[in-house]
């Protein structure tokens, strides 16, 4: 095997060895990681038993949480790959690649507002590699990078039947990290609102895009590609997890997402997971270009 291609496991083995210690229980306490799976009796909701177990560990100055999804995906088939935005691959790109999402968060300030809010540090990082592409010494094609700083509230009140549970509000900046002409890049405030109803959880994310000048804006048109917000809901039955999430740009010519997940008991420190992707905006070199694909792996946290 080839020395780069030991350089490129790296990322990939850190992921899983850092997100199974994170994801199990035990772990966590002597780490400083928490699960995500919550193992408290009673009747309390996931979005309960997730916020106590953050809680269990944030006095911890160590404690690093789970954030958005972690999974890996070693098996994922691009049926529409863009050939047109990779220097490096051009038409060398295989439809077959591995996608990961390391996504973790950091409690910076806790107690906020009568003890109910806490100011986190997140960053998730995406990642598109093409392992089986041995003709081209297997390079990582595309990697997305999303540091945020948001203001977090548990909350309990009722919305048409549904309990409200968090409200969040925050910045995010996200860029793939290259050079012109290739970078993308953009910068959001947001807020999400996160509800349940019986074993239904769902949340929006709306935002607003920061305006930037147009000779710093490497990208003025993704507002029409990407839209205003994000729709998630995830349904729980027993021990397997269905997910989806919805994106729509709210104009006449809908250029939106659809992204449907599903989870399942695997082993004891993941999950089964499988993943179907279709629309726009999966990655940022791909964001005005539709993309359809689908994947199966593990996942080490999920949303709750």
């Amino acid at each position: 095997m080839k020395l780069r291609r030991l350089y490129s496991l790296g990322p990939v083995l850190f992921l899983v060895f850092g997100l199974l210690q994170i994801a199990d229980p035990a772990a966590a306490q002597e780490t400083g990681g928490v699960a995500v799976a919550a193992t408290a009796p009673g009747d309390e909701s996931a979005i309960e038993k997730r916020s106590k177990l953050e809680r269990h560990v944030s006095g911890n100055r160590f404690a690093i949480l789970p954030h958005k999804q972690n999974y890996l995906l070693p098996v994922s088939y691009n049926f529409s790959p863009n050939r047109g935005d990779s220097e490096e691959l051009g038409d060398g790109i295989n439809h077959a690649e591995v996608k990961f999402q390391l996504s973790l968060k950091m409690p910076l300030w806790e107690g906020i507002f009568s003890r109910r809010g806490t100011l986190f540090g997140g960053y998730s990082q995406q990642s598109f590699w093409q392992a089986y592409n041995s003709n081209r010494s297997a390079p990582f094609r595309e990697t997305n990078y999303e540091p945020e700083l948001f203001l977090s509230f548990d909350t309990d009140f009722d919305v048409l039947g549904a309990r409200n549970r968090i409200v969040s509000f925050g910045v995010v900046h996200q860029s793939n990290g290259r050079s012109e002409p290739y970078s993308r890049s953009w910068n959001r405030i947001f807020a999400l609102l996160a509800f349940e109803r019986g074993n239904l959880y769902f949340a929006l994310k709306p935002w607003y895009r920061i305006p930037e000048s147009l000779e710093d804006d490497d990208n003025p048109d993704i507002d029409a590609y990407l839209g205003f917000g994000e729709f998630y809901a995830v349904y729980s039955w027993r021990t397997q997890w269905l997910g989806l999430m919805l994106r729509n740009n709210l104009r006449a010519d809908n250029r939106g997402a659809i992204q449907i997940d599903y989870s399942f008991p695997l082993i004891k420190k993941m999950d089964g997971y499988l993943q179907f992707f279709n629309g726009y905006g999966e990655s940022l070199s791909d964001y005005d270009e539709s993309v359809s694909r689908i994947g199966c792996g593990v996942i080490m946290a999920n949303w709750l």
